[in-house]
């Protein structure tokens, strides 16, 4: 099991954002995917290849070769392997303690998983490497966004296309942080007493949990308006750029969801739990692409970007 940062750590990360992300990222790294209910079945399978497939489409699957920067424990780029819209895939990420954890998930599945420590905005790749260049939930986490994706238009090959999915909008992001928060103070209070006491994780984790958030409020360092995103790419030097948002209502009730899962004792809510909260969001991310036809595409709370490099 990975440490976790001290509290001088954590005081240190405050003035050096690198450090914050290392530390948080390799301490996350081996409870990463309990932690967001990441799998490597059909349900994270779809999920990956429809969050890619609504802003990029299918036209050109399969890619050769795929490169995920940021990729943590390997989530997009496994599942969408395992959906056929990867042939091979490479991984970087910060902290080797998730580049790790990839490699251990791609070995399970059977795949062989190339894998690099590195940061983004200055990839460890040769020019023109790569067909497609893919990230989740990834750049909001970069001090420099532009020099991330100049950096992506150079590892990518001529005509190959860059799929970032999964970041915060500016306006979803602060309505769901104040959902979690308040989830956060009601169910800590709720199982500090009487009969649901025994329901609360032990006090030396949700310290932890606390120390966690905190680290969270240094590595997350933006929130995206969708048409500012674009004209990022685009100022990179990448092609028809688009992108689309998904999650209203799913997101207000995922997020809550997900805070109350890291208040409780797992073993008191168990896969019956993990799949009603999937088929919840289900259900409410159908609502929502309905919905999009009169909300505006900035209350959404996940943006998703593509783009191309240009030939020649």
């Amino acid at each position: 099991m990975s440490q976790s940062p001290s509290p001088d750590q954590v005081e240190a990360a405050w003035s050096d954002n690198k450090l914050a992300q290392v530390l948080y990222h390799d301490w996350e790294a081996d409870s990463y995917d309990d932690k967001w209910s990441i799998s490597f079945d059909e349900r994270c399978i779809d999920y990956a290849r429809d969050r890619f497939s609504a802003v990029a489409g299918t036209e050109s699957w399969p890619y050769a070769r795929s490169l995920e920067i940021g990729a943590g424990t390997g989530f997009f780029t496994l599942n969408l392997m395992q959906a056929g819209v990867i042939v091979d895939g490479e991984v970087s990420d910060i902290s080797a303690g998730m580049v790790a954890a990839a490699q251990r998930n791609a070995e399970r599945l059977g795949f062989a998983l190339g894998g690099r420590v590195g940061d983004a905005e200055s990839l460890p790749y040769d020019d023109d490497s790569f067909d497609l260049v893919i990230g989740h939930a990834v750049i909001h986490h970069l001090p420099d966004v532009r020099q991330a994706f100049a950096e992506i238009r150079r590892v990518l090959k001529p005509g190959g296309r860059v799929v970032i999915c999964g970041e915060p909008t500016r306006l979803g992001d602060a309505i769901a942080r104040r959902l979690s928060r308040a989830t956060w103070a009601a169910t800590t209070a709720l199982t500090s007493r009487g009969p649901f006491r025994s329901w609360s994780r032990p006090k030396q984790e949700l310290d932890e949990s606390s120390r966690a958030a905190a680290l969270e409020a240094v590595v997350d360092l933006h929130t995206f308006d969708p048409d500012e995103l674009a004209d990022t790419v685009r100022s990179a030097g990448l092609i028809d750029v688009s992108t689309v948002t998904e999650e209203l209502t799913a997101a207000w009730a995922g997020w809550p969801i997900r805070t109350f899962e890291a208040a409780i004792r797992p073993e008191r809510l168990g896969w019956g739990w993990r799949m009603f909260a999937y088929r919840t969001w289900l259900g409410l991310s159908a609502v929502d692409r309905l919905l999009s036809r009169v909300v505006p595409a900035g209350l959404y709370y996940n943006v998703s970007v593509t783009g191309l490099k240009p030939r020649g």
